[in-house]
């Protein structure tokens, strides 16, 4: 009978129908809430209340272990923060070209950005996850019926409680001995924004490529003279990305690095999932052609011959 009352409001009355589907969604959102987000909130809470030392777990994509830097670093003012890796953890959905295949992190994506998150102070243990006892589980933020697209940093704020100013940076890197002041470019095949190109990029010598070479010979279609610097690993990367005269990059693992160091920035914003919103000083983010150029220009003119 509730299937036969469904097909009829869908064909018959839709208002009516679309707000039936909105109401069983809030019920369902609800449960959720009550029945398995509600106590690991407050389990939460009182660790971070009466514990000296909390162990977070992360299975990441890596960009998203960038993004909740902010609150380790934050929750390190006043406690001994431990972070542990899960790899080998099935992603829900396939992911275009990931190149960790069908896994969040394999083991030589882990390999690549343990030696960037060793470096930072204020994670006092690295390693991977091997049942250590876990205090806040950051991948919660899959779990949680509410819609994330929103600033990605901003998740690990409503799993914790904790708040943190976003234009400080939160990530420790050096100045790269071979790469300085270049132009830094970094695109992958997800999260690309469809309405621009990079042609006008055909004018400038100084622009290098600083991910997969896939995506580099893919990107130098539309930018001839693009150069290309296979990075080490993603401290190597960091490194060139704090000694870049700018960066531009879409929403992977390198620009959630730019934003974390606050260097100056271009985001190729995702039309169809913004989960990255720059924050800061010469921090912006582009949906169209005339502002993508406008912008590179200005950031172009006002740090040449300053660094």
């Amino acid at each position: 009978m509730e299937l036969f009352k469904k097909i009829y409001l869908k064909i018959l009355d839709k208002n009516k129908y679309q707000l039936l589907k909105t109401k069983k969604k809030i019920e369902e959102n609800k449960d959720i809430y009550k029945n398995i987000i509600e106590k690991k909130i407050y389990d939460i809470q009182e660790k971070i209340n009466n514990k000296k030392s909390l162990n977070f777990l992360h299975s990441g994509h890596c960009g998203d272990i960038i993004c909740s830097l902010p609150v380790i670093q934050e929750l390190a003012k006043s406690h001994q923060c431990n972070l542990f890796i899960k790899i080998n953890k099935k992603m829900p959905l396939p992911y275009y070209k990931h190149p960790a295949g069908d896994v969040f992190i394999d083991q030589r994506i882990y390999n690549l950005i343990e030696p960037l998150l060793k470096k930072q102070k204020y994670i006092n243990n690295l390693a991977v996850y091997n049942e250590q006892e876990i205090d806040i589980d950051l991948d919660l933020f899959r779990e949680m019926p509410i819609n994330i697209s929103f600033n990605a940093p901003r998740w690990f704020f409503h799993i914790t409680g904790v708040q943190v100013d976003l234009t400080q940076p939160y990530l420790e890197a050096t100045e790269h001995k071979d790469m300085k002041n270049k132009i830094i470019l970094h695109r992958t095949f997800r999260y690309r924004n469809n309405f621009i190109n990079f042609k006008f990029l055909n004018d400038f010598n100084d622009i290098f490529f600083i991910g997969l070479e896939n995506e580099y010979l893919d990107l130098k279609k539309e930018i001839k003279n693009l150069n290309f610097y296979e990075c080490k690993d993603y401290l190597d990367m960091a490194n060139i990305i704090k000694s870049s005269k700018f960066f531009i990059g879409n929403s992977s693992i390198a620009f959630p690095m730019a934003e974390a160091l606050k260097v100056p920035r271009l985001l190729e914003a995702c039309p169809e999932f913004p989960i990255i919103q720059p924050s800061g000083k010469d921090a912006f983010d582009f949906y169209y052609q005339p502002h993508f150029e406008k912008l590179f220009h200005y950031l172009n003119k006002k740090y040449t011959n300053t660094k």
